[in-house]
């Protein structure tokens, strides 16, 4: 059935600030579609043949790899600035220090005039970013484009059909054909823009694979020690292992992500199990308590970082200078910990280990989010719409050409000297590239490193051996309306309570009261949710 909602429960809804919010055209109500994630045809996926490698993608998910820059990139926009007009706003995140402005950022400017336009990043911290998203929403003075995280969106359909500019008839089928290098993104990054039957914004692509339990080789080759244990009992000999209080040295240092790398062990549901239609949380699951227990045998073991349970966001840092030995994260932190401490240490080292099986043989491997978030356009002349795509056409060049170097590399000289044909980083260039087009939309991630080729290898056998063991998450493209409002207030709440549990300071049976009133509360409403959703995309 159709939805309506109210001026008042939208702005409400996202935040709460009645600052003049432009409906205009939508009366005092918005209609919605029947289905907010109804099947909309999505874009061609038409691949970029690229540079040639010993290390391809693959049609799976694999992605490629590549130990050197081609000594002549090719020119990603051979007919000159694509996007000539009037500047683009992009509202966006970043994780890193915010870069020098555009006026003394040799890179920005520059990409800019490839361009053909002003590019004008309203950047705030990613801790920061769904406050401002909701406050700017509320607020009505829209940026040309911004991101959109896809999780913490409240009353997305609605916010999207208000506001934003639905591109299906740019995009869609063989119409992405006007920008080739969005046509380059794969088909699976796509599915997450779909709301209200069309295509509401641009993805910011991301490896299929997910990030690996990386290991501190030199650390285990140290001890001589095998880093591929093959139970969990082996697991957690290993971790014992390479724990040594006088030393402050320890296994590992978050307790959630050795949570995760358990349920992988036990092929425990990516986030959400569906079966026949029916969904499940992964909290709710036999192998959530029997992870719980397990992780709190770790834990009382010893093996845990001592601050493990109460201090957050330095996790990498026990990892890189050594304090940690094992530590799940992204795939983007393979090179990050080069760059970031491999300098300082002696023969570091990083390598992966998959999960086993929790009593032998092979586990999962939790499939990645295909996109990391989305980015919208506000409503627009047609003319101004196909102008920003153009734009972000150009930001998606991929690796091979002068765009992609200039937008990862920035300004030879400046920003890098050459290594042969590789780009190495400039302090100068360290601090102009954190400009965060990554967060506007993007080429497809290959592996590359130019400071430490012989890395790529390690990475893409990674990606050999995790692809044929993906478990995805079936609600990656839906939307629960739910979820969206509460699911993170939520899952912040279990959280904390299984933190007390794998600390020992709670008892395992208290977690089937905890999540009886999770579904009180709100998880059986969510699960209907996705249910329904799931049912929109399948019949």
């Amino acid at each position: 059935m159709n939805s309506a909602l109210s001026r008042r429960g939208f702005l409400t809804g996202v935040g709460g600030a009645a600052a003049g919010l432009a409906l205009a055209g939508c009366g005092d109500g918005i209609n919605i579609p029947a289905a907010s994630n109804a099947k909309v045809e999505l874009p061609t996926y038409i691949p970029y043949k690229g540079v040639p490698t010993s290390m391809p993608s693959s049609n799976a998910g694999i992605t490629p790899g590549y130990l050197h820059y081609p000594a002549n990139p090719v020119k990603s926009l051979p007919d000159g600035p694509p996007a000539k007009g009037p500047g683009i706003d992009i509202m966006t995140l970043i994780f890193n220090p915010v870069p020098p402005p555009a006026d003394r950022n040799v890179m920005w400017d520059k990409l800019n005039r490839s361009v053909g336009t002003e590019l004008n990043y309203q950047i705030t911290p990613v801790g920061d970013y769904p406050n401002k998203f909701a406050v700017t929403i509320a607020g009505g003075d829209l940026p040309d484009a911004m991101l959109m995280l896809l999780q913490s969106a409240s009353q997305r359909p609605q916010m999207l059909a208000a506001l934003f500019q639905d591109l299906t008839e740019h995009l869609s089928g063989d119409n992405i054909r006007d920008y080739p290098y969005l046509a380059n993104i794969p088909t699976a990054s796509w599915a997450p823009t779909v709301n209200n039957g069309g295509i509401y914004g641009l993805p910011m692509p991301r490896m299929l694979s997910g990030g690996p339990m990386y290991t501190r080789m030199d650390l285990l080759k140290e001890k001589d020690l095998d880093p591929n244990p093959k139970n969990f009992k082996e697991f957690m000999q290993l971790c014992k292992d390479l724990t040594e209080p006088k030393k402050s040295r320890y296994a590992l240092g978050d307790p959630i992500t050795a949570f995760d790398f358990v349920m992988q062990m036990l092929h425990g549901p990516n986030q959400w199990g569906v079966k026949d239609g029916r969904f499940t949380y992964y909290f709710e699951t036999e192998e959530a308590k029997q992870t719980l227990d397990a992780v709190r045998r770790l834990t009382k073991a010893g093996v845990m970082y001592p601050d493990a349970y109460s201090v957050v966001g330095k996790v990498k840092d026990w990892f890189g200078n050594g304090q940690i030995a094992l530590n799940p994260d992204a795939p983007a932190a393979w090179n990050d910990f080069y760059t970031t401490y491999a300098a300082g240490t002696k023969d570091f080292e990083l390598g992966y280990m998959m999960a086993p099986g929790f009593d032998g043989g092979p586990g999962v491997q939790w499939q990645g989010s295909a996109n990391y978030a989305v980015l919208i356009l506000k409503k627009a002349p047609k003319q101004r719409i196909k102008q920003i795509l153009r734009a972000m056409n150009a930001l998606a060049a991929p690796f091979g050409t002068d765009g992609y170097l200039l937008r990862k590399y920035g300004v030879q000289g400046d920003d890098h000297t050459l290594q042969g044909p590789d780009p190495i980083l400039t302090p100068k260039g360290q601090s102009e590239v954190n400009l965060p087009t990554i967060f506007t939309t993007d080429a497809p991630q290959v592996l590359y490193y130019p400071a430490k080729p012989d890395i790529v290898p390690v990475q893409y056998a990674f990606q050999k051996a995790a692809i044929p063991v993906l478990m995805p998450n079936p609600a990656e493209p839906l939307y629960s309306a739910t979820n969206g409002t509460i699911g993170v207030a939520l899952k912040t709440v279990l959280d904390d309570q299984r933190k007390g549990i794998m600390q020992g300071r709670l008892p395992v049976g208290q977690w089937d009261g905890i999540m009886k009133k999770w579904r009180k509360d709100a998880g059986d409403k969510i699960r209907a949710e996705y249910e329904q959703a799931w049912e929109n995309l399948h019949r």
